[in-house]
C-alpha cells in the first residue's frame, strides 16, 4: 500500500462540516455556482490551480444539469490526489474535466487550457512565498480570458497578506467583487473581476513555487 502523502492528508478536515476547510470549501463552491447562474452560453472555460481532489470545482458541477456547459483542467501534481479526482469526476460523468498531473507553478503547464473564463487560485497563495504570490497575480492576465472571473484564497495569520494581495489584483487589472473573511477563522476568499487584456502565456515562465 502506498504511503498517504501530506497533500492527500491535507484533505481529511473536509469530513468534518463545521472544519474552517469545509467552510472555506462551501463558500468556494458558492462563488463556482453563482458565477455559472450568471453566465449564459456554452463553452465556458475553467482552469483550477492546484486543484487537490476537486472538491470545489467537481463538487459543484456534479449537482448541476448544466454542468457540460464548462470545459475545464484541473492541474495537480500529487498523483494520488490526480487519482482521487478523476475518480470523482468520473463518478460524476463530468467527462468535460481534464485532470492533469502537473505542475501549477510552471505555465507550461497550462498550454491548451488557458484563456479561462475562471481560474480557481484556491489553495495556492497560503503556500508560497509572497514574492511568489505577487509573481502569480502579474501573471494571471496570461491566464485569463476577456471578463474572467478569479477566485482565490489566503489566510490570514499574521502578518496578515491579504490586503496587499487585494492591492496587487487591482494593479493588475482586477476590480474586486467579494472578499470573505470571517472574524472567528484565519481563511479568506475572494472573487475578482478581470478588467484588463487577456496577454499570450509565455510557456516558459515559473510563477510559485510550493513550500511545502
Amino acid at each position: 500500500m502506498t504511503a498517504q502523502t501530506h497533500w492527500q492528508a491535507w484533505h481529511e478536515p473536509y469530513a468534518d462540516e463545521t472544519s474552517p476547510l469545509s467552510r472555506r470549501l462551501r463558500l468556494v463552491q458558492q462563488h463556482i455556482a453563482s458565477w455559472l447562474d450568471h453566465r449564459s452560453g456554452e463553452g465556458l472555460t475553467v482552469v483550477s490551480a492546484c486543484a487537490g481532489q476537486g472538491h470545489d470545482l467537481i463538487g459543484v458541477l456534479a449537482s448541476r444539469a448544466d454542468a457540460r456547459r464548462l470545459h475545464g483542467t484541473l492541474l495537480e501534481y500529487d498523483a494520488g490526489n490526480v487519482a482521487a479526482a478523476q475518480a470523482a469526476a468520473d463518478q460524476a460523468g463530468l467527462s468535460n474535466l481534464v485532470i492533469k498531473q502537473a505542475d501549477a507553478g510552471q505555465l507550461s503547464s497550462y498550454v491548451g487550457a488557458v484563456p479561462a473564463d475562471l481560474v480557481l487560485m484556491v489553495g495556492v497563495f497560503g503556500n508560497i512565498s509572497d514574492a511568489d504570490v505577487k509573481r502569480s497575480i502579474a501573471a494571471l492576465p496570461q491566464l485569463c480570458a476577456a471578463g474572467a472571473t478569479v477566485i482565490w484564497t489566503r489566510t490570514r495569520r499574521a502578518p496578515d497578506l491579504t490586503p496587499t494581495v487585494r492591492g496587487w489584483l487591482r494593479d493588475a487589472g482586477f476590480a474586486e467583487v467579494e472578499f470573505h473573511a470571517p472574524d472567528d477563522v484565519r481563511f479568506s476568499v475572494g472573487v475578482h473581476l478581470f478588467e484588463g487584456t487577456p496577454q499570450p502565456v509565455n510557456a516558459t515562465g515559473t510563477i510559485f513555487t510550493f513550500l511545502r
